[in-house]
């Protein structure tokens, strides 16, 4: 049988993609400036210039809008290298991840759904489903050196790209140490030699 969809999730054209983009630059904007708790839906309305009506018809709770504007980033996000070479792929990953990171309001954004991942169950799975998305739209690199040999037979394609983000993210939520370019490098680096280890 097939999952209910999720509010927001019906792929829409004409007014309603209108309206629906207008409200997740909202959306995105508040979350940037005033985090999880400043989302609120009569407010999301105003600053869309969309009817309050509108919104709480559409998405119902802040939770459902985060959802919808987690998956629509998932969808506008670049697609994956294809250099041809697994280290530069896993490092145009990694200096992705870093400038979508330190982008200002992107960090900002970032922070916030994932501090509200930690205390409402339906933003943390969205927020799932975005990684979800976005490895498994990388992991295609690490298929693809497989099938070149340039990494053992058995290598997990899902494993290895996290293994590219993880400290970046572990960077920014927990040490503050520099995410830049360097970081990111060393990031690809560290997860290649893991994956040709057979780590991966």
């Amino acid at each position: 049988m097939a999952a209910a969809a999720q509010p927001g999730a019906v792929r829409p054209g004409g007014r309603t993609a209108r309206v629906r983009e207008a409200v997740l630059q909202a959306a995105g904007d508040t979350l940037a400036e005033k985090g999880f708790d400043g989302l609120d839906l009569g407010e999301i309305a105003r600053t869309a210039g969309v009817g309050k009506t509108t919104v709480y018809r559409r998405w119902g709770t802040p939770s459902a809008l985060a959802a919808d504007l987690l998956q629509d980033m998932a969808e506008r996000s670049l697609p994956r290298s294809r250099n041809g070479d697994i280290g530069r792929d896993l490092r145009d990953n990694a200096r992705l991840v870093v400038k979508t990171l330190t982008d200002p309001r992107q960090g900002r954004l970032f922070k916030a759904l994932i501090a509200a991942s930690l205390c409402d169950e339906q933003a943390a799975r969205a927020l799932h489903r975005f990684y979800a998305v976005r490895i498994g739209e990388w992991s295609g690199c690490v298929t693809d050196a497989v099938e070149r040999g340039e990494l053992p037979p058995g290598t997990d394609p899902h494993r290895v790209i996290a293994a590219v983000s993880a400290p970046l993210y572990y960077a920014l939520l927990n040490t503050g140490e520099p995410l830049d370019e360097a970081a990111a490098d060393r990031a690809a680096t560290a997860a290649l030699a893991a994956a040709r280890a057979g780590a991966g």
